[in-house]
């Protein structure tokens, strides 16, 4: 009997070990899941690390397309004895930027993958605790993110491609060990586009993954709104505000050494293009600069995807204390014409001959747009007269969102458009600061 009972407890702690390890092991996705799409356009960008195989590919290319390939486009393949238009002085700050920004993005993609999984990484195993309106709409964006992606890649590779075909075709370097020009140049040429495209794609691509992250929350925050229309009590609203932040504070803590360091490469390749665009022996033709004006516009974009995001995301998440307070205040509103009967005072009366309340299918509304939506606008909370929450636990729920605002922080500052306004005075008076030291060498 005890040997009975001690093989009957090991089977059951056995069991209760594997039920962990299921519970708190990588969340793997299957071949035929909701991601089988954005599988395959991963595995055509050569960035999935689903198996080792894929993994060593993933680094072969770029290893090749990030390093080796711009290291001979910038020693081998320069025109060192060619004419004035096709001369490229600002190569190595084009092929330092993209590479380095690519590097960033590519080595945190694979930490976030191999830590958490692409399903972890993307929240698709939270969904199940969503609502309908909120797992359909993040499943729409999520196949529409792509599309995204190619908006802002495409754009940028077809004006390189025009450049470098025309650099090529013109004349603009004979490349010998291949023994043909033609063939030599189609050959370059296509490896510098490839190497272009590569890169500007893994740098957009994991902008665009953070962009749909925070898209995410949003609608989480959409459908928490709704909590204030209904009859809900204080824990119910607490509880839920709680997990938001929670799933607000994993978001940056994955992200914000990517954000700090595409923001200082960025701003140290701007500083870098600046400073040798505005010497005095410069020559800003579109035959020389041209490509470093694409490489910074580049980067530019994918900055403003991030910044933008984080911005929005964090706004919203503080439009909940403005929709608390506006719900607390119509609460006792409502408690009081409870209490006081249906007649109005006097004083109420004349209030709203002075100051008309318009119905909601006002031209006001109308004229709004698609500005105003359930965490941000100017509507009434139709609250509940006779609801149990007292008023001292609303002014207290109201207190909480007051002193505990949720949104993208980095490194404890959150990332709203107070922090933009510091980004850009920064960025700004860098920029004077260098124009002046140059306008004082000048003269």
């Amino acid at each position: 009997m005890g040997d009975e009972s001690k093989g009957e407890s090991q089977s059951q702690s056995q069991s209760l070990l594997n039920k962990k390890s299921i519970l708190y092991g990588r969340s793997k996705s299957h071949a035929y899941d909701e991601l089988r799409v954005f599988r395959r356009w991963l595995k055509w960008m050569c960035v999935d690390q689903s198996d080792t195989l894929s993994t060593v590919l993933s680094w072969f290319v770029f290893i090749i397309f990030a390093i080796v390939v711009p290291c001979l486009s910038h020693f081998l393949l320069a025109c060192a004895e060619c004419d004035a238009n096709h001369d490229r002085p600002y190569d190595n700050v084009v092929q330092l930027s993209l590479s380095g920004v690519a590097a960033l993005s590519f080595i945190c993609l694979t930490g976030f993958v191999k830590k958490f999984g692409l399903r972890r990484f993307l929240f698709l195993d939270k969904l199940c605790d969503e609502s309908e309106t909120v797992r359909k709409c993040y499943m729409e964006e999520l196949n529409r993110s792509l599309k995204i992606l190619f908006i802002f890649v495409l754009p940028c590779f077809a004006a390189e491609s025009i450049y470098k075909i025309w650099w090529y075709s013109s004349g603009g370097t004979q490349i010998p060990f291949l023994g043909n020009v033609i063939v030599s140049d189609i050959v370059a040429c296509l490896l510098e586009l490839s190497s272009w495209l590569y890169r500007t794609t893994v740098f957009f691509l994991l902008c665009v993954l953070f962009r749909l992250i925070c898209y995410l929350q949003i609608l989480r925050l959409r459908d928490f709104a709704q909590i204030f229309h209904i009859d809900s009590d204080v824990e119910t609203v607490l509880t839920e505000h709680l997990r938001i932040r929670r799933h607000l504070r994993i978001i940056s803590h994955r992200y914000r050494r990517f954000i700090l360091l595409a923001l200082v490469f960025v701003t140290a390749s701007q500083f870098a293009s600046l400073l040798m665009t505005t010497r005095s022996t410069a020559d800003l033709h579109i035959y020389k600069s041209g490509e470093l004006a694409l490489c910074s516009l580049s980067l530019l974009a994918g900055l403003l995807i991030l910044l933008r995001s984080a911005v929005r995301i964090t706004h919203k998440a503080q439009a909940v204390t403005c929709l608390a307070a506006k719900w607390h205040v119509c609460a006792t509103i409502d408690s009081f014409e409870a209490v006081e009967g249906e007649t109005p005072p006097i004083s109420q009366i004349a209030s709203n001959q002075v100051f008309p309340v318009t119905s909601e299918g006002s031209s006001d509304a109308d004229d709004v747009g698609d500005e105003e939506d359930e965490l941000d606008n100017t509507k009434f909370v139709h609250s509940y007269a006779y609801s149990t929450i007292s008023f001292q636990k609303r002014q207290a729920l109201v207190t909480y969102f007051e002193h505990n605002r949720a949104g993208i922080t980095l490194y404890g500052f959150m990332l709203d458009r107070s922090y933009l306004h510091t980004i850009f005075g920064m960025e700004l008076a860098l920029v004077l600061w260098l124009l002046g030291k140059t306008i004082a060498s000048i003269a």
